[in-house]
């Protein structure tokens, strides 16, 4: 037979809720392992008593009992399992184990049985249900009526709050059955009244959490948390593990009480008492019991009367009383030798510690994980500034921390920390060579750091501005002409078109100095909207322009990104790609490298042959307006030659034509066919004048 016996997932109830983790059965006796809290009970061999094996609601169950009326309830058996478990138990404990089935007809008559910190309502005989006295909180009695409150679990869903026994009365005169009841039942309850005096007080002493100043009273089996609105009474058997935690300022000490299950307050649950004591405060401390009392109950480590720091006082006492070890730092030392990380969690700011078996955040909210609920840590790039980064540590259970604005030069010592302990750290792949990963991420945050979308935008960025400027030399911008808007302007802002079409060149020489400095204005205005209304539209038998090496990566590794990080976001994913490209070696990016030149060279190859075999570019209306115009300047100039070569042609004749050829011009703007439509008529109606002046 084997020395050890051990079973996984195997659930204890404690106040209506199975918490999760491992038994283990050894020739010493049975230790329990809680899997989310890591708490863990031990069972002497000695201690037991009794042993049932019955059928429960996840398969087979143990129900043990001790010599002093403890019962330990564990579920998640299967049936093989029960001649192995009988065997040992036998053989190492000298306990029989006992089958022993529930009934389950359902009626809610019967009889009571007390046994040790158990109530038993049996029918016939079997068990109907059973009670833990431990878990009542609060007893009553009325007329022939017991009624029982129950403390609560909070991570439980359904809780029993109370339950009413009817006592019929008997005729005998042996007292009354209800007071009787009552009385059983209050032997063993978990109710806590402060009767007697406490072992010592401590006055005013400063809580973080709950908040305030609270005079803390210890006494024999609780602790006692008295302030000016509240009251708190936590029994040792709450208490789950104790810290002594230096404040960064080498000024202040943190003395944590961690508790299991938590103090309430209204809806408010405190799984955490935190206390501050500066370390100049003194105190001298008398025990309130005799010498003889003191080493009879703490065999020395406590005296009766003690002087020393304030805080040397409280977590001697409570470490005494608790008999738990008191919890301190390592040998973990940041860059200002503290042995805390200053850092922030939900926006509040406050101290990282790491200990030798896990992590615990002070103060708002507490937080304790323990290495052995670590699923993995990871390193990630601060989200608000290049100075800082986070760190974040999923558990097991699914849950994340993120604890961020650590100072980057944290980050070495942190990393050295992680990797002693054997953590899994996420993103290994970027701190291989650990001090020369710290030099570049201390060096260049953009370097330590891939972003995925800004290098996309950067090569795609490079491509369309290496294809502009190889097309820039086919373009050209023909409807823009200085020397025709000079013309333009000039005519249109003319108040005599006919004298100034007919007057000598010295004349316009003397115009055209006056109305040059007004050109360039309509010609900057025009010149940027007529080239975007000119550009060429993008032709889709083109070729497409290459991928870079890191986007033809992407595509081909996208789908497996996804599959090892299921549910994951876009963004998340670009970023998780980047990490993972930054992370590759030279050689594999040298394979990526050439598809990239092999596409490159495809694309260009490919340009060649649609630039053979493309069409002819369509004339715009731009492009026709533009050289309609250089024709009607053309003839106008020429009007204007034949004109001075022969005076006999009337200017009405001329303006005709004139009139002809901007009306048969449809790109003409409005303000010059009004202007030349007003002119026509003007020399139409008064025909004498004109060959008066010719």
């Amino acid at each position: 037979m084997a020395d050890t016996l051990e079973f996984n997932d195997i659930y204890q109830e404690v106040k209506g809720f199975m918490n999760d983790g491992r038994l283990r059965l050894s020739k010493a006796g049975l230790m329990y392992k809680n899997n989310k809290t890591g708490k863990v009970e031990n069972i002497a061999a000695t201690d037991l008593s009794e042993g049932i094996w019955r059928r429960v609601a996840l398969g087979y169950g143990l129900r043990l009992s001790t010599r002093t009326g403890q019962v330990y309830k564990y579920d998640g058996f299967r049936e093989p399992e029960f001649e192995k478990l009988s065997e040992y138990i036998k053989t190492h404990f000298q306990v029989d184990l006992v089958e022993k089935d529930m009934c389950v007809k359902g009626w809610n008559w019967g009889s009571v049985r007390f046994g040790g910190q158990l109530l038993s309502f049996d029918i016939g005989e079997q068990p109907a249900f059973e009670l833990p006295l431990s878990n009542v909180s609060q007893c009553t009695t009325g007329k022939n009526e017991v009624t029982l409150e129950f403390h609560q679990n909070d991570d439980t869903e359904v809780g029993l709050m109370e339950i009413r026994f009817y006592v019929p009365p008997t005729q005998d005169d042996g007292g009354d059955p209800v007071e009787a009841f009552a009385q059983n039942v209050l032997s063993k309850a978990d109710v806590i009244q402060a009767t007697g005096d406490a072992v010592c007080i401590f006055r005013e002493l400063q809580c973080l959490t709950p908040r305030g100043r609270y005079d803390i009273r210890i006494y024999p089996t609780f602790l006692h948390l008295h302030g000016k609105t509240f009251d708190y009474k936590i029994p040792y058997t709450t208490v789950l593990r104790l810290f002594l935690l230096p404040h960064k300022d080498q000024r202040q000490m943190f003395f944590v009480i961690s508790l299991d299950p938590p103090i309430k307050q209204g809806q408010t649950r405190y799984h955490f008492l935190i206390l501050l004591f500066s370390k100049d405060e003194d105190i001298n401390l008398t025990l309130n019991m005799s010498e003889e009392e003191v080493e009879k109950r703490f065999e020395g480590k406590l005296k009766k009367n003690m002087s020393g720091c304030l805080y040397e006082m409280v977590s001697r006492v409570m470490k005494a009383l608790v008999n738990r070890k008191i919890t301190v730092p390592g040998n973990f030392q940041g860059n200002s030798g503290a042995q805390c990380i200053t850092c922030s969690y939900k926006a509040s700011s406050g101290l990282l510690y790491p200990l030798e078996r896990g992590f615990i955040y002070v103060h708002k909210p507490p937080v304790h994980v323990r290495f052995d609920e670590v699923q993995c840590v990871n390193f990630a790039r601060g989200t608000t500034t290049t100075r800082s980064f986070d760190f974040e540590i999923e558990t097991k259970q699914g849950l994340q921390y993120t604890f961020s604005s650590i100072e980057r030069e944290e980050y070495g010592k942190l990393f050295d920390f992680v990797n002693a302990k054997k953590l899994n750290i996420k993103n290994r792949g970027l701190k291989e060579g650990m001090k020369q990963a710290y030099d570049d991420y201390a060096d260049s945050d953009d370097d330590q750091h891939h972003d995925a979308y800004l290098e996309r935008m950067k090569e795609e960025g490079k491509i369309r501005e290496n294809a502009d400027s190889d097309d820039s030399g086919d373009e050209s911008d023909e409807s823009f002409n200085p020397g025709e808007e000079e013309d333009e302007v000039a005519e249109e802002f003319d108040s005599n078109p006919s004298a100034s079409s007919s007057s000598a060149d010295s004349d316009e020489d003397k115009e055209k100095p006056a109305k040059k400095p007004k050109v360039p204005k309509p010609s900057k205005e025009k010149k940027p909207r007529k080239k975007t209304e000119g550009k060429k539209g993008k032709d889709p038998a083109a070729p497409k322009r290459p991928m870079s090496a890191y986007m033809l990566w992407l595509n081909a590794s996208r789908e497996k990104i996804k599959g090892d990080n299921p549910g994951i976001s876009i963004i998340d994913l670009s970023k998780k790609a980047g990490e993972i490209w930054k992370g590759m070696s030279k050689e594999k990016k040298e394979e990526w490298d050439r598809k990239a030149e092999e596409a490159k060279r495809d694309y260009e190859k490919a340009m060649k042959e649609y630039n053979k075999n493309a069409p002819p570019p369509e004339v715009s209306k731009k492009e026709k307006k533009s050289k309609g115009e250089k024709k009607t300047s053309e003839k106008t100039e020429k009007k204007k030659s034949g004109k001075a070569a022969s005076p006999s042609r009337t200017p009405v004749k001329t303006n005709t034509v004139k009139s002809k050829e901007f009306v048969s011009s449809d790109e003409s703007s409005s303000d010059e066919s009004t202007h030349k439509k007003g002119s026509d008529e003007e020399m139409a109606s008064s025909p004498q004048s004109s060959n008066d002046s010719d």
